[in-house]
């Protein structure tokens, strides 16, 4: 008699599956309302936390294990630096709402845990599930695809979190000439899930044979890039071309740059939004240096003999050129996240105490959990990147679907880092989490073939 159950790795399959569907796809609205502030508890909340439990029950042997390696281990580090600030920031600097912050911590830790089910589900039950992962990763940019034409060209509702008031859930319309956000939180978000997830895709569209296979990226690809280019984010956008170029120059596919490149140029070009906002910040700098030159030209003229009734003339006023979303970084984000970090240079002043955006998730964490926490989070990226360095020269043992993945996570890695100097990706929990979860496929991935 056929025995019917449901076995652990068939749960953390599709566990991970639905990782990669339900965190990018459903829209932030808020289930639970914290009493006294600005968070929720969402849906997405309650998922990780079901999977966490079944991880702990399912691997609790595997657990220690994992803290004997560099990378896990930095990461409690960074965790327990963490609960350090926020402790110093509850009862010395009391820079923050206790209940906020602690909340804003256990944030951080459910970020990691998708990625100790990555690196221990690949561990004990192999790698051939990659593509299986990678396939529904397509499906969920793809719908994210359909989702942001909707709300384009059919008033389908945009649910974003990017102040106090929209964070409650509320439904808005798209407007012409604003960013896209799809499913996602911010147009940021959407854009750095772009900037990791489509250099796989087009790797994978160069490595593998097979014309159904092609065509299936291909469309993807392109649904991806239309997304990219009417989230209209510059950084973004400089950022993925990197990604893809790094990834396509690791596997030696140099005809393919080329074809990438030019593709991904003419997409966006297509878009209005994008060569505007390029337009502005090369038409705001060039009146920035027609200025001061102008302005040396008037200092020369005021060393020369002036007639006397001209001493007591005021001078005229400069125009002042600025690009907006630079102004604000320079002028207020980035010296706000500054003066955190002045007010304790060990710790910080604790999680949630710089608002809701920086625009720099290097200096957030400086003001939040000061040079310590900074360093132990500047130690998860070293470790990963020594992984990555190491599994670079053992491309030769990798073909098809794990090649391809293992060059463009390098390639997306580094992409993603330069978004995080201009963007706080690792707060948005719809990328960060996906990010982790990938990172722990990668790192498990390449752990298996270097001591395999």
């Amino acid at each position: 008699m056929r025995k019917y159950f449901v076995r652990p790795r068939d749960i953390f399959k599709y566990g991970i599956a639905a990782i990669l569907i339900v965190i990018p796809l459903y829209p932030k609205f808020p289930f639970l309302k914290i009493p006294g502030t600005y968070v929720s508890i969402r849906i997405e909340d309650f998922l990780m936390f079901i999977l966490a439990l079944l991880f702990v029950i399912f691997f609790f042997k595997e657990l220690p294990q994992l803290l004997k390696n560099r990378l896990e281990s930095s990461i409690l580090v960074f965790i327990l630096i963490g609960f350090v600030s926020l402790l110093s920031a509850i009862l010395v600097t009391r820079t923050v709402v206790p209940g906020v912050a602690v909340l804003h911590w256990l944030r951080r830790i459910e970020y990691f845990v998708p990625m100790g089910i990555g690196i221990l589900y690949f561990k004990r039950y192999g790698t051939r599930d990659l593509e299986f992962f990678i396939k529904v990763l397509m499906i969920t940019v793809f719908i994210a695809f359909i989702y942001g034409f909707g709300q384009m060209h059919f008033s389908w509702p945009v649910i974003i979190t990017q102040n106090n008031e929209y964070a409650k859930g509320i439904a808005l319309r798209w407007v012409a000439g604003s960013q896209l956000n799809s499913t996602f939180a911010g147009h940021y978000d959407l854009a750095t899930f772009l900037v990791f997830t489509l250099p796989i895709f087009i790797s994978l569209f160069f490595v593998i044979k097979g014309l159904g296979s092609r065509v299936s990226l291909a469309v993807v690809t392109l649904s991806g890039l239309w997304l990219l280019a009417n989230t209209a984010s510059r950084i973004s956008i400089a950022s993925y071309l990197l990604a893809s170029v790094i990834s396509l120059l690791l596997i030696k596919k140099y005809k393919a740059i080329i074809i990438t490149v030019a593709v991904s140029i003419i997409i966006f070009s297509l878009t209005g939004s994008v060569v505007d906002r390029y337009t502005q910040v090369v038409t705001v700098y060039y009146q920035r240096i027609v200025s001061r030159l102008k302005v040396k030209a008037a200092d020369i003229n005021e060393v020369l003999p002036q007639r006397r009734e001209n001493i007591n003339s005021q001078p005229t006023p400069q125009p002042i050129f600025e690009d907006r979303s630079t102004a604000i970084r320079l002028n207020v984000e980035w010296p706000r996240a500054l003066r955190a970090f002045k007010k304790n240079p060990l710790l910080g002043t604790g999680y949630s105490s710089i608002t809701l955006a920086t625009d720099n998730d290097f200096l957030r964490l400086l003001g939040e959990v000061g040079i310590l926490g900074f360093l132990s989070f500047i130690l998860i990226f070293s470790n990963v990147f020594n992984l990555a360095r190491k599994i670079l020269s053992k491309l030769s043992k990798l073909t098809g679907v794990e090649l391809a993945f293992v060059v463009s996570f390098i390639g997306g890695l580094i992409g993603i880092l330069v978004n995080a100097m201009f963007i706080d990706i690792f707060e948005a929990s719809k990328f960060a989490i996906i990010f982790f979860l990938i990172t722990g496929l990668f790192v498990s991935l390449a752990r298996g073939k270097l001591y395999e």
